[in-house]
């Protein structure tokens, strides 16, 4: 069932209700007001004559004046034979009738004092009251139509059941038409969004021009679209990459299989080039998997990050010494280390410094000299860590996008000969560490004129080192 649809026979409903509860109170205080009334014109007329027998012992000539009766108020006097003795209406049905027709569950709204007569075209309201007048005991009985007529209830109630259905029409045509106007752009975007598919995901709903919540849908929904478009771009991308960077070693190690098979068994010197080849290659091919592997755990949040204090000032010395030691054609130089702890993954946090280092060395001719700093903030919060070289550099329409995945800067312009070649995820996996740990990049760089990689690091407050180091004499202890 369509939306329109509930809202059209919800609003039909409650409006029935409306109109049944309102059609039963319009009814009830017709009917109410008809006892009430006579209700009020026979006491009246009751208190009336006991209050004159009090100084008018005769009853005949207390119920024979002019204001003895209201208007309407029928007197018939018995006496305790059940003889009548005096009336004012001779054609009023007779006592007996009244007796025969009385109702023995009278409406919860008569007066219990008082019986209800119902005939085929009225009904009569009537009460008794035993006097003593003239030494002998009278029962005069005091009646009054409710309804002269009852036609007149019976077309009411006629005229309450058709406006009642006629509501329940106007409500149902009324709804139907107001769902409709309403739900219009819902139904807009439904449409729309049938339109969309995995190869068409450039199409966007129409936003309404009101301020409302549909607008604030449709929005959201587009956001929600240029997401989708910029992931599976992403995912695109990243499957087109990582299939075209897979697909050189294979090719290659393809070819040199081939090669062995034909002479690798007669000639030494092609099944060394051909073991050692394949060997490069697979050993490539194992580091572009694992990168990959390790961006797949991190989209998926499933990299777990091992954190604890880190004496950054001791990982910076140890990182540059083993550098030194295994970097031949470069110089390595440690400046200015100043002490700071911080709450990291220790081997993220070297993974990523390394990344950078290796990129400096890469992009670096021989003979350059790559600098490795660190000076604390004056407020003592952070500490920025300056990793610098004086290699070829960045052009500027580069810089923002190195750290995309499978991103590399034309080899034309950037790359030295004879360079090893890389996969272009080395950035976005240090992109993700410096993200894990709230560490903020910044990059510095001319072409011709070297790169500075600036990181700003959060260092562990006074408070929390504090904590840290009584937790640890705890744990000592225990």
């Amino acid at each position: 069932m369509r939306i329109s649809v509930k809202i059209t026979l919800l609003y039909a409903a409650i409006l029935f209700i409306v109109l049944l509860i309102t059609s039963g109170i319009m009814g009830l205080g017709i009917y109410f007001s008809f006892y009430h009334q006579a209700e009020v014109d026979i006491t009246f007329c009751m208190e009336r004559m006991n209050e004159r027998l009090k100084t008018q012992p005769n009853l005949r000539d207390v119920l024979s004046q002019d204001d003895a009766l209201l208007p309407g108020v029928v007197l018939r006097v018995t006496d305790m034979t059940g003889k009548v003795v005096m009336e004012n209406d001779i054609i009023y049905p007779t006592l007996q009738s009244i007796a025969e027709h009385k109702v023995i569950n009278p409406p919860i709204w008569a007066n219990p004092n008082m019986e209800v007569s119902e005939f085929p075209h009225l009904t009569i309201y009537h009460a008794q009251a035993d006097v003593w007048s003239e030494g002998r005991m009278y029962r005069v009985h005091f009646l009054k139509t409710i309804t002269a007529d009852k036609n007149f209830l019976d077309h009411l109630q006629k005229i309450l059941f058709i406006i009642l259905l006629m509501g329940l029409v106007l409500a149902l045509l009324t709804g139907y038409a107001m769902s409709k106007r309403i739900l219009h752009p819902i139904r807009a975007m439904i449409l729309a969004t049938r339109k969309i598919e995995v190869e068409r995901l450039n199409h966007r709903i129409a936003v309404p021009p009101v301020h409302d919540d549909l607008r604030e849908l449709a929005e959201t929904f587009n956001h929600m679209l240029d997401r989708l478009e910029t992931g599976f771009k992403q995912q695109q991308r990243f499957v087109s990459d990582a299939s075209h960077e897979l697909r050189t070693p294979v090719t290659v190690i393809l070819g040199y299989s081939d090669m062995l098979s034909r002479w690798g068994r007669s000639d030494e010197n092609v099944l060394e080039e051909g073991i050692e080849s394949i060997r490069s290659e697979a050993e490539d091919m194992q580091q572009l998997i694992e990168k990959l592997l390790f961006l797949a755990r991190a989209d998926q949040n499933r990299q777990v990050l091992h954190k604890e204090r880190v004496n950054l000032a001791k990982l910076l010395r140890d990182t540059a010494r083993k550098l030194q030691l295994v970097t031949k054609t470069h110089g390595i130089t440690l400046l200015k280390n100043d002490e700071g702890t911080i709450f990291a993954d220790r081997v993220m946090i070297l993974h990523m410094i390394r990344i950078f280092l290796e990129n400096s060395i890469k992009y670096t001719p021989e003979g350059g000299h790559i600098t490795i700093a660190s000076v604390r903030s004056a407020d003592g919060k952070s500490i920025e860590v300056t990793l610098a070289d004086d290699g070829i550099g960045i052009a500027k329409e580069d810089q923002e996008k190195i750290f995309m995945r499978f991103y590399r800067v034309d080899a034309s312009r950037t790359k030295r000969a004879g360079s090893p070649g890389g996969t272009g995820l080395g950035l976005s996996i240090a992109r993700w560490i410096a993200d894990q740990h709230g560490i903020a990049i910044r990059l510095e760089s001319e072409l011709g004129e070297g790169t500075k990689i600036h990181l700003t690091v959060p260092l562990v407050g006074e408070a929390d080192r504090a904590a840290a180091d009584a937790e640890e004499k705890t744990e000592s202890s225990a």
